[in-house]
């Protein structure tokens, strides 16, 4: 079971509902002992070596229904070419992700980002697989590498909780860092605004991850103000990487910001694909425990 500290952004009472689920991974990956997840290495011909009890969700024809039979009880078999998971969160924390809406009542961009990364740590932890932390900026401004005992899972956890943005619209550099100290195949899991000057220096460094067998992926946090401006009264928007302020009625700029924004949406999510991303865009008008929900169920295939 592990073990994870008490942060704000971790709800084990929520989670619990959860807890029977595993992020599973839908290309192989390496690892160092027995999991449920398929390795590169393929020694032992796929040799059965243990069983594992079965977990809801997971495809039937692994069950070994003699066992079913005998004991009355469900277990999967596990074979030498299966392994651990190896999984790095990788959190945007440029300015943009403080965006928290016209009235700034509810969760900012980097706020649902942390509740979704920390919950997915936990996840992660409970399936006995290793999970590392990246903090993004121009640079990269914080990095533990995965790990899968107790403590390290409270350090990542912890490391979210302390997480705050910088000025910045560039990512690129940072994910090429990232990328030159991951020495192991695994997953990356990026998550972002994509509200970022240098988008194509971005994608392209998320696609060094892909030509090295590393399984990315893409979620794309939405505000839903971002989505839909008001239609009435006359507002300040605030750039939120020192670009200053504009005064004006959204009815004046509404049918050519939908238009562009649209427009954005669709050019991230062609990009992100063609560079072989697994990409997923997530409202945070949805509460963050339903994404994670839909998410884990996708992913369970």
């Amino acid at each position: 079971m592990a073990i994870a500290p008490d942060s704000k952004y971790l709800d084990r009472r929520s989670l619990a509902r959860l807890a029977h689920m595993r992020f599973r991974t839908n290309h192989r990956v390496e690892g160092s002992y027995g999991g449920r997840h398929q390795s590169r290495q393929q020694g032992g011909a796929g040799e059965f070596v243990d069983f594992r009890e079965y977990s809801g969700g997971e495809d039937l024809r692994r069950l070994d229904w003699k066992v079913l039979a005998r004991t009355g009880k469900a277990f999967v078999r596990l074979h030498q070419e299966e392994t651990n998971l190896v999984c790095t969160l990788a959190i945007d924390g440029s300015g943009s992700m403080d965006f928290a809406g016209i009235t700034s009542t509810g969760n900012s961009k980097l706020q649902y980002a942390q509740y979704l990364a920390t919950s997915l740590a936990y996840i992660i932890g409970l399936g006995q697989d290793q999970v590392g932390f990246a903090a993004l900026g121009e640079k990269l401004v914080d990095y533990l590498p995965p790990g899968g005992s107790p403590q390290h899972l409270s350090h990542v956890i912890e490391r979210i909780e302390c997480l705050k943005t910088r000025p910045t619209v560039r990512s690129g550099p940072a994910l090429r860092d990232l990328f030159e100290r991951t020495t192991r195949r695994g997953v990356l899991m990026f998550l972002s605004d994509f509200l970022m000057e240098d988008l194509e220096e971005t994608i392209a460094a998320l696609r060094l991850f892909r030509h090295r067998g590393i399984e990315v992926i893409a979620l794309h946090l939405v505000h839903p103000d971002e989505e839909s401006l008001p239609r009435e009264g006359s507002f300040q928007f605030v750039g939120l990487e020192n670009e200053g302020a504009l005064n004006c009625s959204p009815e004046e700029i509404w049918s050519a910001y939908h238009e562009r924004f649209s427009a954005y949406l669709t050019m991230v999510r062609q990009m992100a694909l063609a560079a072989g991303c697994d990409y997923r865009r997530v409202s945070t008008s949805l509460p963050y425990l339903d994404s994670l929900g839909e998410f884990l169920v996708e992913r369970a295939g």
